[in-house]
Parts: structure tokens; sequence; C-alpha cells
């Protein structure tokens, strides 16, 4: 009888265990911490936040850009040199899934329907900072919208 009571206290107590190392690791972050070059590059990006939306805008322009251009453009201050377009960006760098997300990463998505051609900069916190029609703004990377059209992120810092 002893050995019976003794036995269920111990299946009671390591499943106590199993279940809360379970529960605290499913709501862990994959992502690892920004750094701070990234941090660097999100600080950039925003002092052009409103700056006008222009479809092929010129390489080192400040006045307007398209989402290319502005990626290209913010990652040059840092001493980071990218290619022109979202298409060729999405070559460079390490891949990285999308439940590793860290700040500074680039994210891809198919806005056009035929492959990559959009680019951001994630910004943390489920956000991007980007050049679309309402010129560089801050998003919400969890819309059903942005969440449809993504297609991969590359790691550059």
């Amino acid at each position: 009888m002893q050995w019976s009571r003794l036995k269920s206290v111990f299946i009671i107590a390591l499943s106590a265990v199993i279940g809360t190392t379970a529960a605290l690791s499913a709501g862990a972050s994959n992502a690892e911490a920004a750094t701070a070059a990234s941090k660097a590059v999100i600080a950039s990006g925003k002092k052009y936040l409103g700056v006008p939306y222009r479809f092929g805008a010129p390489a080192n322009i400040t006045y307007a850009f398209d989402c290319s251009s502005f990626t290209q453009y913010i990652f040059k201050l840092k001493g980071v040199k990218l290619p022109r377009t979202s298409i060729t960006q999405a070559t460079r760098g390490k891949k990285v899934a999308k439940g590793y997300l860290s700040t500074g990463d680039l994210i891809f998505y198919n806005t056009s329907g035929k492959g990559i051609s959009h680019v951001g900069i994630y910004a943390g916190n489920g956000k991007m900072l980007h050049s679309s029609s309402k010129g560089v703004a801050l998003s919400s990377i969890n819309t059903s919208y942005w969440k449809s059209k993504y297609v991969t992120a590359r790691r550059i810092l």
C-alpha cells in the first residue's frame, strides 16, 4: 500500500514538472535580441517617417523612396551595401525563419502576385519600417494583408 501511494505521488509530481516546463517553453520567443547595429538602422530609418513614396526612386535621394531604395539607403548609412531591388536584396544575408525575426532583418513580400516585390525592415514588436504608397511608415506585419503576402526574411547585420 505504501509503495503504491509513493508511486502515485511521484507520477503526479513528474507530470506537474513536465506540464510547467512545456507551458513555459511554449510562450518563449525564438527571436534574437536587437543589436546596437540593428537598433541604429531602425533609428536612422525613423528619421524618414512620412517621406513620400515614388516607384523607381533613384538611389541616394531622400526626398522620396520606393521600398528597396529605402532599405538600400538606410543600410548604406550603416556601411552595408545592398543591391537596388527587393528581389536582389532577398539574395543577401542569411535566411531567417519568420518565428526568429530580429530587429534589423529584411522582410520580403509578394504584393504583385509575381514573386518578391516588397521589402521592409523588421523594427521589433511585430512592426516593419518600410516605404509604401503611404510613404515611409511603421506598419504591423500581423495584419491579414501582410501575413498573406509574406515570402521570406534575411539577416544582413
